[in-house]
């Protein structure tokens, strides 16, 4: 039987090249902890503008980052970490160095549940739809890790898109009500997470100083049409938050201590 072929080691897998590169490692680092503007990674980076937009270009063009124009100001763009693909391309990258290092399919490792809940605050404008729905998911998906909350600066009545995506993943939202985030000032939480390009912009300070964490998640209630034709946004919604608050929960259960999980949020 003739010998498989060897693999191509001419040079380190697509992957290694972009996130090697010191300032695109720096901007995928910083957009790990939250979602960014520009002006906010250029400050953190201590780089220029032409300089760091030139390197996110070549990220968005490695489908590892996404934009978004902000709802907040429309001048404004926030870029966002695709989590998901860094962890395909990082499982691609292992396995072209050695077959043994390839993930198992739809495995990602976790090593049991955390010593200690965290306290999540979830935030959008309504408390509507994509905080109500990010609060029933952590519930769900953390096994306890995550004891959350949510809530919405301008609260309006439940969408029924949310409650319907909701029930197809065993969650009933029907018996919850919209909160002001006025309700939660007093108390304290170990991450306030905004949803919301707005609410970020006015987001109030809370005790015990949480960290501050910004999804730039699209709000689906803002699509045109029917329920039934604006369904498929709140599905988008939903799996997004899904995929965000695994890794949340995956973060807090890898560490114990509260600045290491910010730094893989």
């Amino acid at each position: 039987m003739a010998a498989p072929a060897p693999a191509d080691t001419s040079s380190p897998p697509p992957f290694l090249r972009l996130a090697g590169h010191p300032l695109r490692w720096r901007l995928l680092s910083e957009l790990a902890r939250s979602d960014r503007r520009v002006g906010e990674l250029c400050g953190l980076a201590g780089q220029r503008q032409s300089l760091v937009s030139y390197h996110l270009r070549q990220l968005r063009d490695g489908g590892v980052v996404s934009a978004r124009r902000s709802l907040a100001d429309g001048r404004d763009t926030y870029y966002v970490l695709e989590l998901g693909r860094c962890g395909e391309l990082l499982g691609d990258a292992g396995a072209s160095l050695h077959p043994g290092l390839a993930p198992a399919v739809g495995s990602r490792p976790r090593r049991g549940r955390g010593p200690a809940q965290a306290r999540v605050l979830f935030l959008c404008t309504g408390n509507s739809a994509r905080s109500q729905m990010a609060e029933a998911l952590a519930e769900q998906l953390s096994a306890g890790v995550l004891r959350a909350a949510s809530a919405g600066s301008h609260p309006k009545r439940l969408h029924p898109n949310a409650v319907r995506v909701m029930r197809e993943r065993g969650i009933d939202l029907a018996g919850r009500r919209s909160k002001h985030l006025s309700e939660f000032t007093s108390r304290r939480f170990d991450y306030v997470i905004s949803l919301c390009d707005r609410v970020r912009e006015i987001c109030p300070e809370f005790p015990g100083t949480p960290q501050a964490i910004h999804w730039s998640v699209r709000d689906p209630a803002r699509e045109p049409g029917t329920d039934d034709e604006t369904l498929p946004a709140f599905e988008r919604t939903a799996a997004e938050l899904e995929t965000r608050i695994g890794f949340l929960r995956d973060a807090i259960e890898h560490t114990t201590d509260s600045q290491e999980v910010i730094e893989h949020a």
